[in-house]
């Protein structure tokens, strides 16, 4: 039997989930009926993406509510970061095992925080009752007409660059579950509230061949660039950035192995023409790591991994999936 007391689907929503959006925001009818009603900017494409983030298998249930609501946004966000796109709209289905009311005003908290930092608004949604806690989100942005950023257009020749260090999340899950709690972590922090990279993918929109987030771990995603334009690729493995306190952590060896497979950074992984490598840093100032290079000969060269990196079912399959890690791949 429900709890008289405790708040039913709409409430929840009129008390976490409504807030007022601005005139500007492209929203014609929001939050309150059965679709939401948006106008997209004159001359621009949208792009659409989804995730659905589960408990204990994208992040720990016991990790801090206002971290989920971060986390459950931040890795759509880093689908349009890898587009070059920017952000307008989402929508949220929420499935729930039971009401928390602390609970859902930290994560509504954590998740509002992330969205007024990227200007994208709420417009509708679901919450529902079920087994497990899981959140499904898709978001929507926007794309000047004949741009955006794909996996496919790499050359022979190109650089490959990355936007920051790689390693940290990995690095964060294990301290999770080695009983590390303290915020002050920064790799905790790093697997917790990633940071997705949407001001690098519009800056970096006109200047690389092609791109994407890192969501699976460097070697895997790397290996969906090269596939989808048919190339191969060398890697510098001195040259790629690791996370601070990384190799203090877990090793030299298993620092770059965490760096390679371990996944959930969502930096952006680049190719680019050697010719634009400056203005790309001038763009980013300088916040860029080349890392190697694009091959005519298929296969990556130069490094080596131990394990795969993320993919659902396989991992489970295998054994390996019962630690929260990566959003596995995207179709």
């Amino acid at each position: 039997m429900s709890d008289p007391c405790l708040p039913g689907e709409f409430e929840i929503i009129r008390r976490y989930f409504m807030q007022r959006q601005r005139d500007d925001a492209g929203i014609v009818l929001g939050q309150g009926d059965d679709c939401a009603l948006l106008s997209p900017t004159p001359g621009c494409r949208l792009a659409v993406s989804v995730d659905t983030s589960l408990a204990d298998v994208h992040f720990p249930l016991e990790a801090p509510a206002e971290a989920i609501g971060h986390r459950a946004l931040a890795v759509n966000l880093s689908d349009l970061a890898a587009m070059g796109a920017r952000p307008r709209w989402f929508v949220l289905a929420l499935t729930l095992a039971e009401v928390d009311e602390s609970w859902l005003a930290d994560f509504a908290h954590g998740l509002y925080s992330l969205a007024r930092q990227h200007d994208i608004a709420l417009v509708g949604g679901d919450i529902t009752r079920g087994r497990e806690l899981s959140m499904t989100i898709t978001v929507h942005g926007e794309l000047p007409a004949e741009a955006g950023i794909t996996r496919c257009g790499a050359r022979p020749g190109d650089l490959l660059a990355v936007t920051g260090a790689l390693g940290g999340a990995h690095g964060g899950l294990r301290a999770w579950f080695d009983g590390e709690r303290s915020a002050d972590n920064p790799l905790l922090d790093a697997y917790l509230r990633p940071r997705p990279r949407v001001d690098a993918g519009i800056a970096l929109r006109d200047l690389v061949s092609a791109g994407l987030d890192i969501s699976d771990g460097l070697l895997a995603d790397l290996r969906h660039l090269c596939d989808g334009a048919g190339t191969g690729a060398r890697l510098d493995a001195e040259a790629i950035p690791l996370a601070p306190g990384l190799v203090a952590a877990l090793g030299a060896d298993q620092a770059l192995q965490a760096a390679l497979g371990g996944g959930d950074d969502y930096q952006l992984l680049v190719a680019l023409p050697p010719q634009n490598e400056a203005a790309a840093r001038r763009a980013l100032g300088g916040a860029l790591h080349v890392i190697g290079h694009v091959t005519s000969e298929p296969g990556i060269q130069g490094v080596s991994l131990k394990s795969p990196g993320w993919q659902h079912f396989y991992n489970s399959a295998s054994g390996s999936g019962a630690a929260p890690n990566g959003h596995g791949e995207h179709p």
